[in-house]
Order: structure tokens, then sequence, then C-alpha cells
């Protein structure tokens, strides 16, 4: 067409289609899940894909990651919506404080919200301890940015790097990757990453640019909590981490365990990313609710209040499915693909920058990871010897890098910590791309190894 081979004008097709979308996304300010179904219906139509096949593609990868990234978003944000109203989150900060001390306020920080993080956003995980940084900066008088830019570097690790963050479970069912695998290396990599661009830069940074939080938004939020009616440090832990326990599990159980074991199939069981959500939703419901004296009907508010703010996502990561099975029906995938063997391009470096480059154009961690991995997945069938679990891990670190004006995130950060654009920048702007770039060095170096 138009001169060009077939795979140069599919290709040319879907740097269109991408560019369209981030137009749609930023320029026109369209909502990320109309944008996305129009990019895929547009992708579909100029690659010359039958109607038909268009729908059905698009049906295919709406429903095959909501079939299991839906359940998984659902029972995730109802426990972390559990732990937060109960007082769980701020007894695992309180806890860590008192063991650090003042001097290393910092690091307990971060470690607070690397553990809290795990089940929840990073907007829901941000709101839920940011007043834990304004109480903290009261009682210590250390600079507001060396506390909360660990506090920040702990969330947005998990969030990209460890499952059962969504991101990180999209990336998982598209490249096909092991869950288990996929844990163990995210926290490998994501704790000393987060460890740099947490209290060493925050320590760093807090010397040029130490913060003045806003007054009022300290009056509001700055309450000092009963310890005495907070579940205990050792009982929230054990919810905490307790999916993330049993998918561990099931790896080394499929590890060391023949096919037809019997207590390798009950691991497969209750090791399943959904079955372990479950459980520890089930187990929070008697450690963060009865046995805090809360009632059934109070639960119950707390759960439903917890799905609507996730509504919005769900779309996106459905759409966003929908999308990248369009990119791989119209064999835009595979051209990509050949690309890359022919090139010899490390596929783990090819990830995380498809990746960075949706996320520093749409603003959106969640439409990066999922489009990335959709471009880079055909890769994997071309190259033998890929590891999908590291690639899982190149896309989530892409999507961190360089939040700027198009995020959410950029102008959350800013106006909590009453900074300037410029001074957001410096802060929150920086420690993202060093949660990326270091993230990245981490990951290869692991693939030396694994």
């Amino acid at each position: 067409m138009f001169g060009m081979s077939h795979e140069t004008f599919l290709l040319l097709d879907a740097v269109v289609t991408v560019i369209g979308l981030i137009v749609l996304i930023t320029k026109f300010k369209l909502h990320p899940f109309l944008a996305l179904i129009i990019a895929a219906a547009f992708l579909g139509l100029t690659s010359g894909m039958p109607i038909g096949t268009i729908i059905k593609a698009f049906q295919d990868g709406f429903g095959g990651v909501l079939g299991f990234v839906g359940i998984i978003l659902a029972l995730g944000t109802m426990l972390g919506k559990m732990m937060a109203e109960s007082g769980g989150a701020d007894q695992i900060a309180q806890t860590l404080i008192r063991a650090f001390g003042k001097d290393k306020v910092q690091w307990a920080m971060m470690f607070a919200a690397f553990l809290v993080g795990i089940p929840l956003f990073f907007e829901i995980g941000f709101v839920l301890l940011i007043p834990l940084v304004f109480i903290v900066a009261r009682r210590t008088g250390v600079s507001i940015i060396k506390i909360g830019i660990p506090l920040l570097a702990g969330l947005s690790a998990v969030h990209g790097l460890v499952p059962p963050h969504p991101g990180p479970l999209l990336a998982i069912g598209v490249f096909g990757a092991d869950i288990g695998k996929t844990i163990l290396y995210g926290l490998i990599v994501a704790l000393p990453t987060a460890i740099i661009a947490g209290p060493i830069f925050g320590t760093f940074i807090a010397k040029h640019i130490p913060g003045h939080p806003n007054q009022e938004l300290v009056d509001q939020l700055a309450r000092e909590t009963d310890s005495a009616e907070l579940p205990s440090f050792g009982i929230t832990l054990v919810t905490v981490l307790l999916p993330v326990f049993l998918m561990l599990l099931k790896t080394f159980a499929d590890v060391v365990l023949p096919d037809g074991n019997i207590f390798r199939s009950f691991m497969d069981l209750i090791g399943h990313p959904i079955s372990a959500l479950l459980l520890a939703l089930l187990l929070s419901l008697y450690t963060f609710g009865y046995k805090q004296g809360i009632g059934s009907s109070q639960m119950m508010k707390w759960l439903d209040a917890s799905l609507a703010p996730t509504a919005a996502i769900i779309l996106i990561i459905g759409a966003g499915g929908g999308f990248k099975q369009m990119l791989v029906t119209s064999g835009v995938g595979d051209v990509i693909g050949h690309m890359a063997v022919n090139a010899q391009i490390s596929p783990i470096l090819l990830a995380w920058l498809v990746a960075a480059v949706i996320r520093i154009a749409t603003g959106s961690a969640t439409v990066a990871t999922i489009t990335g991995a959709g471009i880079v997945v055909p890769v994997v069938g071309m190259i033998p010897g890929v590891n999908r679990e590291l690639l899982v891990l190149a896309t989530g670190a892409g999507s961190l890098i360089l939040s700027h004006v198009n995020d959410a995130g950029f102008w959350l950060v800013k106006q909590y910590f009453n900074m300037t654009v410029a001074e957001t920048f410096k802060t929150w702007t920086a420690m993202e791309t060093i949660l990326s770039v270091v993230g990245l060095g981490f990951i290869l170096l692991l693939s030396l190894f694994v």
C-alpha cells in the first residue's frame, strides 16, 4: 500500500495510532477508556482486518484481561479498604517509626509505604499515609520532603513492580509469566530501588528543597490516633502479606514437588492470586473487623465504598486489553518482534523503552503497561530464553518514568506538599525517574543470574 511493504505499512499504522491515542488523551482530554476504544477501532480498520474480526478481537482482549485482573482489583481494593479503615496501615507506620527512631525516620516511612502499598493503589496509599507524614514532621521537626519522598518511593516501587498490583498482574497475563517468580524478582528489584530513590535521594534533595506543608491541610489531616484502638502490628502484617506468602509458596511447591502431588495441587488452588487475595480478605474481616469490634453492616459499607473509585480503572484496563489484542491480531506485534530480533535489541530494554515513551506521552502508568506489553509480547516467541518475569518488571519500571504535568499524581503531590511546579519537578518527577532507571539497572543485573 502506497508503495510500502505490508510490514512497513503496519508499523507506520501502529505509530500513527499510538500518536493519535496520545493526542486524544492529552490534547482533547478524552477519557482513556474512550480513547483506547477509538484507537483500537482505527487500527483494526486501517490495517485491513474484517469488521467481525475487529469486534471479536476487541471483545476477546477486553474480557480476557478483566476475567482475571478485574477480580484481583476488586479483592485487593477491598483488602486495602479494610486495612485503612481499621487503622492497620497506621499501626504499621507507627511501629516502624518507633523502631527506627527520629534520626532514621525517613527509612521507617519508606518501609511503611512499601508494606502498606502492596494491596493498595498508589493514590489510595498516598491519601492514607500523608497524614502520617504531617504528624511525623510535626513531632520530629524533620523536613517534610525528607520524610515524604521515601514514602512516595515506597508506594511507587510496589505499584510498578510488585504483584498483586494491577499493572504487574496485567503484564503477567500478557507475557504468560509466573506470578510467584515475578513477586520474588519484583521484591528483589523494588526494595533497593526504593531505598535509592527514597531515603537516599530524599535526604539529598531535602537540603535544597525542605518543603513547607500547607498549614490548613496539616490542621485537617494530622490527627493523632489512639494506638490502643489499632490492630496489632503482627496481625496487620500477617493479614496484608498473606496473599504474597501463599503465591510464593505455590511457586515453591511447583518447583520442588512432582506433577500430581496432592500438596502441590492444593497449593495451586490456594496460591492462585484470586484464591490468595480472597483468603486474605476473609481473614481481614476478622482481624480488621470483628476482632476490632466492628459490626457486619459497617464492614459491608466499607467494602461497597471501596469499589466505586475502581470503576474507571477497571474500564481503562479492559479497553487497554482490547487495544493490546488489536495490536496482536492485526500483525503489528509480529512486525515489531521481527524488528527487535533483527536489530538485536534486548527484549528487556525494549519493554522498558516502549512503556517509558507511552508513560511520558500519556501520563498513565496503566495505559503504558498494557500497551507496552501488547507491543512487546511477540518478541517472547521469537527470541528463545527470554525471561518473561523480567519483561513484566521492565514494563512496570518503564511505566513509572518522568511523571509530569499530564499525570494526576504530579498535581496530587504538588498540592499536598505545597510546592511550586518547579519544586515538584525537582522532587517528585526526579524521584519517579530514578525509580524507573535504577529499577531497569537492577532488572538487567538480575537477568545475568536468572
